[in-house]
């Protein structure tokens, strides 16, 4: 039975957590995107002054569910960030 207070993700059928309408859209436009336009957006993404965004985000991640510690901390090392 489908619980609305659930802080666990709903799975599909593939088993990864059930994506809303405009997170699809995102990341089909970003599966058709050339490796230059990708690489363009991640170094935007991780200018100094973004920074603090990301990680304000990735927090709300975690409190919603979305994310667990361990998964925040793996992120954080893959993208060089050490608090």
């Amino acid at each position: 039975m489908w619980n609305p207070f659930s802080k666990t993700p709903q799975l599909d059928e593939d088993g990864k957590p059930k994506m809303s309408f405009l997170q699809r859209m995102a990341m089909k436009k970003l599966e058709k995107m050339s490796p230059e336009e990708r690489d363009k957006i991640m170094e935007d993404a991780f200018k100094p002054e973004n920074r603090k965004k990301l990680l304000k985000e990735m927090d709300k991640m975690v409190k919603s569910g979305m994310m667990s510690k361990s998964q925040v901390k793996k992120a954080k090392e893959r993208m060089g960030i050490y608090e």
